[in-house]
């Protein structure tokens, strides 16, 4: 998933909470920070798989560097 659909999920929450609480629904203000916690730890692990891809990256370099 992309970041760009992470982030409208997440506004979605935050429109759901909102209007959840606005119309006393806790049950849909539940729901949107639902949504929230989902988008961010999609986020999260998204990033995560960044820094692992980024760290093979430069192990595998500086073996093609020893290899010259």
């Amino acid at each position: 998933m992309s970041d760009f659909s992470n982030k409208a999920e997440e506004f979605g929450g935050k429109a759901k909470e909102s209007f959840g609480e606005a119309t006393d629904n806790e049950s849909l203000a539940d729901e949107g920070r639902a949504d929230q916690t989902k988008a961010n730890v999609k986020d999260a692990v998204s990033d995560a798989g960044e820094k692992v891809k980024d760290a093979a990256n430069k192990v595998l370099g500086a073996f093609s560097k020893n290899d010259k």
